[in-house]
């Protein structure tokens, strides 16, 4: 069994951005250096070079030699193994993909099978979208990932939000099965008089709107909650996420608090960023009371391939790595969450170029200057917070590699000094 792969790069939190080597030969140098190994390496670490000399060799269309070290990767990894071998068996299945459709492209046949995993990068279809919203769920349920930004985001916008408002309107950018949503509105069940609450949520599947608004409204019914759901069905094709010119169908009534709540959903929006700041402009003219912004700590929208396919490497394996430590082997939640969202997520990083890449993650410091440069200011997350977010990873997730800093007045969970999530809250 496989240990864990290890990183030099992620051995303190930081938020620096990785530079592109110069030029072709500080390029070589940088990869001769990295994939180098000696009598010594452990079998983890060799592995980990030998995705990053296969992902080098693609890069340079060495396809016979890429090829031939996939075949050892296939042997040294499992979808079923400790968590280096899952977490080989992710990558080397991308960097496969990636492969054939370099090679399909120029000469209309394969080197390596690829199974139907290709047909899983597109979750256009009834049956891949079914999967991936159970998949979602059993995240929530395993990993403190969501829960942790979606807690943070709701104590910001009930302490934006005081007493004596009584028109609320919560727009939720992708709000998906609206399961961060229940916790609030016990909270503002909680306040006397209650407030009337508004949830204006986007999703580009009309069915979960509707189910999630129905749920959100019965739940709402047995707090005596005054409540109104509004579903914004976004088209489902892949340039559409990116036009801003849908926020124009979102209702403002002039006698509500708004709150904005982007969780996990911006970084969607960076294959434009021109675009991507005029919907930041125009959530600002919205004049909205708070603005909860949810996103990883991860440089995946490098434009040089094998920098971005590294950064993802070591992201995945802390992800992988907490996994292990806090799921039993026979895990079938564990098992989802790797092999269909994460899994999902790597493809997307790894196997996919161009315009069709989704999964364009960037750190806490680009959305910083991101957000400042649109009009926005940094509202600092409360103690309370904190605190709430401390006990919630020491009831439920107590391995004691998950770590929680406080950054910029913003939250960063992590596992084992590699930063994962950042939180934080804008005006």
């Amino acid at each position: 069994m496989l240990g864990s792969f290890g990183s030099s790069s992620s051995s303190q939190f930081h938020h620096h951005q990785d530079e592109e080597p110069a030029d072709d030969d500080q390029r070589r140098r940088f990869i001769t250096t990295t994939t180098t190994t000696t009598a010594t390496t452990s079998p983890s670490i060799h592995i980990r070079q030998l995705l990053i000399s296969c992902a080098e060799l693609i890069s340079r269309s060495d396809f016979s030699a890429a090829d031939r070290l996939l075949t050892i990767l296939s042997t040294n990894s499992s979808p079923f193994g400790d968590s280096t071998e899952r977490l080989v068996h992710q990558f080397t299945r991308a960097l496969s993909i990636r492969l054939n459709r370099y090679i399909s492209s120029t000469t209309n046949h394969f080197l390596t099978p690829v199974t139907n995993v290709v047909a899983n990068v597109s979750t256009h279809d009834s049956s891949s979208l079914a999967l991936l919203q159970s998949s979602y769920l059993s995240l929530n349920q395993v990993t403190p990932f969501i829960r942790f930004t979606q807690l943070t985001a709701n104590q910001a916008i009930l302490e934006a939000i005081n007493d004596n408002q009584q028109a609320i309107h919560i727009v939720d950018f992708d709000i998906n099965h609206g399961v961060q949503w229940p916790p609030l509105m016990q909270a503002l069940a909680d306040r006397y008089p209650a407030p009337t609450l508004r949830i204006t949520g986007t999703g580009n599947d009309l069915d979960t709107l509707r189910r999630t608004g129905d749920r959100l409204a019965k739940f709402a019914h047995s707090l005596g909650l005054r409540f109104q759901f509004h579903p914004l069905y976004i088209t489902n094709n892949r340039d559409h996420d990116e036009d801003p010119s849908f926020i124009t169908s979102i209702v403002l009534l002039p006698d509500e608090t708004l709150a904005v709540n982007c969780v996990f959903y911006l970084h969607r929006l960076l294959k434009d960023r021109e675009k991507l700041r005029v919907f930041l402009h125009r959530v600002k003219s919205m004049n909205p009371k708070i603005v909860t912004i949810a996103e990883r700590e991860a440089n995946h929208n490098h434009p040089l391939f094998l920098q971005r396919f590294i950064e993802a490497l070591d992201y995945y394996t802390a992800v992988f790595d907490s996994l292990e430590a806090t799921l039993p082997p026979s895990s079938r939640e564990r098992m989802t969450v790797e092999q269909v969202w994460f899994g999902r997520e790597i493809l997307d990083i790894a196997a996919i170029e161009g315009e069709k890449r989704t999964e364009r993650h960037e750190r806490f410091r680009s959305w910083e200057v991101m957000l400042r440069s649109c009009g926005f200011s940094n509202v600092a997350l409360s103690p309370f917070a904190l605190s709430q977010a401390k006990l919630l990873l020491r009831l439920h997730y107590p391995s004691e590699g998950y770590q929680l800093r406080v950054l910029n007045n913003s939250f960063f969970l992590g596992w084992q000094n590699q930063p994962l999530f950042s939180i934080s809250s804008w005006r």
